[in-house]
């Protein structure tokens, strides 16, 4: 039977998916590496992972699972087979038929692991193939209830290896400074050094009830990594502590700290935040990479004339600058990438951060330490004293900050700074809010700029959406015209990307140049609606019509600025 059947490479050059060429390539290349053909051609990009499960159904005569078929996932059953063989092994239960268990498998011919399950489930089993990467998908689906992928990459068991062996250990060795092989220690470095490589904004250490949970941000979305047992809680919290520098015996109060750790022949920065919740304390590392900061105004998301614009207000002489959104959402990115393009032997740059997160050249920067009373308003004092040309306040907090600001725009600085609003035109009536005199807002602001951060489809998977949804169609204001003439595509998932469809982010905008007709309206303290209709008059584009051009152009996906639009809880199109 075997030697009759069909070879892989031949089954997809029938399927029109791989030319003949392409097969020979990657037989050359699976026979150098060790890997099997299939492999190498999903890696080569001569052929979706997709197709090949396809043909490996074809080449041994079963059945392909589409598991983008929701009414096929529904039919999954997680509770026929322990969670642990599933996260082993990449499987998925699919109910019983005359007493045989239908098995969702990857790989037909590990007949080593279909015998091992007949023995220990006792049941015989009919295998049907889909991709390894949507199984995992559909599997931290249905584990997470419904939320995004964990994405883990293939040392699936690296910090459960840590775990087992760190059991036996004593939890004392695990926070000295000198015992680098204890198991805590591996451990600790393993979750920071995975997190890195696998691209995560924030790893975070959560104590539950009877686990301490840990997460990993990716792309902006939570995605759970492990649970490391309740017994090891201690003894994990006290080494990244004691990484970060921060007292291991105060656990009432919050605490910071930094840890530097090199990652890959480069030096990783982790800023480590601790705050005491009810089932232990809770740690968030931020990973802060310089080369975020770097990667210039074109790659962030601008458009080319919201660029144009933005390049030109950057260069005045004086003014205020904000930018405006929630945490996370890239406003650090933005003013650093202009002030790299600002920072010349000729300017004089100061800012007053807290805490400064990443250290520039050329650029003097001050700390904020509000305990010993150097608060942004005496920092920004001090800075007028040093004749800067440009002033940076990490973030204009109260009416006192704010007026100094201003007093400094007044009197010939360039001023950035951020403020925590919604959109750009909430940025006026939030300093009037503030006590800032309207006069005072309406003649020093420049210009106010918004923005989100979402995430943009992999680049190898991605697919036209021959039918979006018209609910998310209409959310986000893409008309019947626009959808036939520009490209909107779907999140696919490979194993590029986890199975998310979704690799990196990008930023859509809302720039607010401060034309003749809003600062009248800033002075009159007209209500939000009222400037934002005046801004749009004015040539502003919002942060939706910024998203749709992504959408239309194929970065992304309509669902996902919706996801925005709706948890921002920005006003929709009509």
């Amino acid at each position: 039977m075997a030697r009759s059947r069909k070879k892989l490479g031949e089954i997809l050059v029938k399927m029109g998916v791989a030319s003949t060429d392409d097969v020979e390539k990657a037989a050359t290349m699976a026979k150098g590496a060790g890997k099997r053909i299939g492999e190498a051609i999903v890696e080569a990009g001569f052929a979706k992972e997709e197709h090949v499960s396809m043909a490996l159904a074809a080449q041994f005569g079963l059945d392909f699972i589409d598991l983008n078929d929701n009414s096929v996932v529904d039919q999954i059953d997680m509770k026929l087979i322990p969670d642990d063989l599933m996260r082993k092994h990449i499987i998925l239960p699919m109910g019983k038929a005359n007493g045989r268990l239908q098995l969702i498998v990857h790989d037909p011919m590990d007949l080593e692991l279909l015998d091992m399950l007949r023995f220990r489930l006792n049941t015989e089993v009919d295998p049907k193939i889909a991709p390894k990467s949507r199984i995992k998908y559909v599997m931290d689906q249905k584990t997470s209830g419904g939320g995004a992928p964990r994405m883990v990459e293939a040392d699936e068991s690296l910090i459960s290896e840590s775990i087992d062996r760190s059991l036996d250990k004593s939890v004392d060795a695990s926070i000295d400074r000198k015992a680098d092989d204890a198991p805590i220690v591996k451990l600790c470095n393993r979750i920071l050094i995975e997190a890195v490589r696998m691209r995560a904004s924030d790893v975070h250490i959560e104590p539950m009830g009877n686990r301490v949970r840990l997460r990993y941000r990716i792309d902006g979305v939570c995605i759970e990594r492990d649970n490391l047992p309740k017994r090891m809680q201690n003894a994990v919290l006290a080494r990244f502590k004691l990484m970060a520098g921060i007292n291991i015996s105060e656990k009432r109060i919050p605490q910071d700290g930094r840890i530097k750790l090199p990652v890959d022949e480069s030096t990783i920065d982790f800023r480590v935040s601790s705050c005491p919740a009810y089932h232990g304390e809770s740690i968030v590392l931020r990973i802060l990479r310089p080369e975020s900061v770097r990667i210039g105004l074109e790659n962030i998301g601008f458009e080319p004339d919201n660029l144009e614009i933005f390049n030109r207000i950057i260069r005045r002489p004086n003014g205020i600058f904000l930018v405006t959104g929630p945490t996370g959402s890239g406003k650090t990115t933005t003013l650093y990438s202009a002030l790299d393009i600002l920072n010349r032997p000729d300017k004089k740059i100061i800012t007053a951060e807290d805490p400064i997160e990443y250290a520039f050249a050329g650029i003097n920067q001050c700390q904020v330490r509000e305990s010993i009373g150097l608060d942004f308003s005496s920092i920004l004092r001090s800075m007028l004293r040093q004749a800067p040309n440009i002033i940076l306040v990490g973030e204009i907090r109260d009416k006192e900050v704010a007026e100094v600001a201003i007093q400094a725009a007044l009197t010939g600085h360039l001023v950035f700074s951020t403020l925590h609003t919604n959109d750009a035109p909430s940025a006026i009536t939030r300093l009037v809010d503030m006590g800032v005199k309207p006069f005072l807002v309406a003649s020093s602001i420049q210009a106010v700029l918004a923005q989100r951060l979402i995430r943009v489809l992999c680049p190898k998977c991605k697919e036209p959406d021959p039918n979006p949804d018209p609910k998310f169609l209409a959310l986000t204001g893409i008309t019947k015209e626009e959808q036939e003439s520009g490209t909107i595509m779907k999140a696919c998932g490979c194993e590029a990307c986890g199975g998310s469809g979704y690799k990196g982010r990008r930023a859509i905008f809302e720039l607010m140049v401060m034309t003749s007709q809003v600062r009248e309206l800033a002075f009159q303290q007209a209500p939000v609606l009222d400037i934002r209709r005046a801004a749009v008059a004015g040539g502003m584009r919002t942060m939706i019509e910024d998203g749709k051009i992504k959408i239309l152009r194929g970065d992304t996906t309509p669902d996902e600025i919706a996801r925005i639009v709706q948890a921002e809880g920005m006003e929709a199109p009509a």
